[in-house]
């Protein structure tokens, strides 16, 4: 056989085996979202929509919940892989023995706010005295109503608390209530100013309140450091920088993932809201950070003996 056709013959039998030779195996990852998709799960979608999990070998089912207190449940089960929560949320399920590991961060600062309407008299928290106001969730929200009234030389017995579900804007503008405890400052507000109706919004952690991770990512700690979550990840990651340097072509492959539903003012409005929260690197956190909102919930009674940060802040040592 003359060199050139051996040369053919080697180069078509590597062609061949490089065809046949069988891909990694995609893997597959449920993640439990907290609520119906919006802005805040931003590098979720665009991951999913930009082919970021699939380049990756991964498979993510995301699954929107009929009720939002059971995705951590769930994960602690080991029913799914990964669950969307909140740092105050964990350090509940914590303190009622939930096997649950922190191993990521989707939006790092707080988004609960008190807020009133803009054209109320109440222009401080101070102003809140003999007032109404309205929360979804006890617990940790009348908490937090509380450290901010204390730090005005007032109590939650100053205020009447009125349980108004998740109709938070509706019952101020109903005038049911005078102000709301819990509402999301990237959403209510602008809701409302939609619906003209603004409002005016006092943050907890100008009040009083300890900063805190507002999403996060939990898993079992049986999970937390595998190569497929570890992955995963990393695949947040890239999305996260994606997201910060393309915005505007970041929005649309957002609502690209479900047009009708995603495509609308509201969550035009939202988008620019949370982009400056969103962690840069999901990984990350601050230690000190959780142990002093951990004392902070320790004091307030919602938390008994804490555990310490290393038995539930995974770290793995990728950055």
């Amino acid at each position: 056989m003359q060199r050139k056709h051996i040369l053919q013959f080697i180069c078509l039998s590597l062609l061949v085996a490089m065809s046949s030779a069988p891909k990694a195996a995609t893997e597959e990852i449920t993640v439990l979202l907290d609520w119906f998709i919006n802005p805040d799960h931003a590098p979720l979608i665009v991951a999913e929509q930009e082919d970021l999990f699939e380049n990756a070998g991964l498979r993510v089912n995301l699954v929107e919940p009929a009720d939002p207190s059971l995705p951590p449940k769930l994960a602690a089960a080991k029913k799914a892989d990964l669950a969307i929560s909140y740092q105050p949320s964990l350090m509940v399920d914590l303190n009622n023995s939930l096997p649950l590991m922190r191993v990521g961060t989707i939006v790092n600062r707080p988004l609960n706010s008190l807020v009133v309407l803009a054209d109320s008299d109440i222009h401080s928290v101070k102003d809140l005295k003999g007032k109404t106001v309205g929360f979804s969730v006890g617990g940790f929200e009348d908490a937090v109503l509380g450290a901010m009234l204390e730090t005005h030389g007032l109590t939650l017995d100053d205020v009447e608390l009125v349980n108004v579900n998740f109709a938070l804007s509706p019952s101020l503008y109903a005038g049911q209530v005078d102000a709301v405890i819990g509402a999301f400052r990237n959403f209510e507000l602008n809701q409302m100013d939609i619906d003209g109706r603004p409002g005016r919004a006092f943050y907890p952690e100008e009040h009083g309140i300890p900063t805190y991770e507002e999403l996060i990512f939990v898993t079992h700690p049986d999970y937390a450091g595998t190569a497929k979550i570890e992955r995963f990840l990393d695949v947040i990651d890239k999305a996260s920088q994606l997201i910060l340097q393309s915005p505007d072509a970041m929005y649309r492959s957002f609502v690209s993932y479900r047009p009708n539903d995603l495509d609308n003012e509201l969550n035009r409005r939202a988008w620019r809201d949370t982009l400056p929260k969103l962690a840069r690197e999901t990984r990350q956190t601050d230690v000190d950070q959780w142990e002093r909102f951990s004392q902070f919930m320790t004091q307030r009674g919602l938390i008994r003996n804490p555990p310490p940060t290393k038995t539930y802040l995974f770290q793995s040592g990728a950055q």
